[in-house]
């Protein structure tokens, strides 16, 4: 029971990322995304610093598996959230996040050779692929017909891709670390390679950070970046990966109503048919390849 609790928790802190990232976005996305990794790195330090002296042998020869994770993961992924959210809503963010699962599944056939989809698989991409299109044409064939999509719906999709690809790089390699002092040397890779685009927008512009803004950035450091991580390794070891997954079906569902509670974005039929498309089909094609993994280990124990 504790470990429903703290995924449910989990959520609602990945759900705050979106609604503070849009709350602050005043602020150009690398700054963002810069100082939530610099205050990660700093919180994470006490946890880690042990973890990272005893494995430095390890950072030095998987250097290029830690700056692959740490860009497509965590600076590359970031950045494009944050950008997204200057140009739309968090809810459209939530929905298009919402069908990571169904990205990464495709992007597994691609690259991981792994076997076909079953025909209810089939059916939950399409549905989770539908649902994200109706939202980003905002429920218009025209808008498609014409591709006069959202900049912002379109950069959330590259985040989404950007986030698959880190998966597959995350199957391949993150057994190699311990968890703590891993993430630690990623937190500071990605702060490195994104200072430079940081610096590059206050060079434009330089950003005058408010004392609520700066709380913010301290929040998506801390909260998203650390605890949210504490208590989703806590709870899937209790209750196993595939099962944990499910819980991201709440991602949009919270986003949406904070959105509408905290920034004041009305909730549109046009979502609502978009986030129930999107964990139908995201449902449908995880529930498949959970089961055929339990039909997989009944006829090995057999």
């Amino acid at each position: 029971m504790k470990a429903y609790l703290f995924l449910l928790i989990v959520m609602m802190i990945f759900s705050s990322n979106l609604l503070i990232g849009k709350g602050i976005n005043e602020l150009p996305p690398f700054t963002i995304a810069f100082f939530r990794f610099v205050v990660a790195f700093l919180v994470l330090l006490p946890l880690g610093w042990k973890s990272f002296k005893q494995n430095i042998p390890l950072w030095k020869k998987e250097w290029k598996a830690l700056l692959s994770l740490a860009l497509f993961g965590m600076a590359f992924f970031n950045a494009l959230v944050y950008a997204s959210l200057q140009y739309t809503t968090s809810t459209n963010v939530a929905i298009i996040e919402a069908t990571t699962p169904v990205f990464t599944i495709g992007l597994g056939l691609l690259f991981l050779k792994r076997e076909q989809l079953t025909l209810n698989q089939t059916i939950g991409v399409i549905l989770s692929l539908a649902g994200a299109i109706w939202v980003i044409a905002n429920g218009s064939l025209a808008v498609i017909y014409h591709l006069q999509f959202n900049i912002g719906d379109l950069l959330m999709v590259g985040a989404v891709i950007v986030w698959a690809v880190y998966s597959i790089l995350v199957k391949r390699h993150n057994a190699k670390f311990p968890t703590y002092g891993g993430l630690l040397v990623m937190y500071a890779i990605a702060a490195a390679c994104l200072f430079p685009l940081a610096f590059s927008e206050w060079i434009v512009s330089a950003p005058s950070i408010s004392g609520k803004q700066m709380l913010s950035l301290l929040h998506l450091g801390i909260f998203p970046s650390v605890i949210a991580l504490i208590l989703w390794n806590r709870a899937v070891e209790e209750v196993g990966p595939s099962q944990a997954s499910i819980f991201f079906n709440f991602l949009p569902i919270f986003t949406m109503i904070g959105a509408a509670l905290f920034l004041g974005e009305q909730i549109r039929l046009v979502q609502v048919i978009g986030v129930t498309l999107v964990i139908a089909g995201v449902y449908l094609s995880t529930r498949s390849k959970k089961r055929r993994k339990i039909n997989n280990s009944a006829r090995a124990g057999n």
